[in-house]
């Protein structure tokens, strides 16, 4: 019998599993900010699955960057209302 190759959620699992020890020596608060930036990547995973040409490493981060962009977009939205606001505009 072959062996299956293993899904996208798996090996992006495997790669979160990697890095257990680091998140392991972090601070507590920075414990919770990573996990905050691999959830992150989680939510990305079928479009991960699609990169198969990246190594989940990869489309991890690129995953990462994408929601801290969206972040940062909706930030910068937020502050614009709120000096349009301020200015009377």
């Amino acid at each position: 019998m072959g062996r299956t190759l293993p899904t996208a959620t798996m090996l992006i699992d495997a790669e979160r599993a990697r890095w257990e020890k680091f998140r392991r020596a972090l601070r507590k608060e920075d414990q919770a900010l990573l996990d905050e930036l691999l959830d992150d990547a989680g939510r990305h995973r079928q479009a991960q699955a699609y990169a198969s040409w990246a190594t989940p490493y990869e489309a991890m981060l690129v995953a990462i960057v994408v929601e801290q962009r969206k972040r940062l977009k909706q930030l910068e939205a937020r502050l614009a209302s709120l000096e349009e606001h301020h200015h009377g505009g």
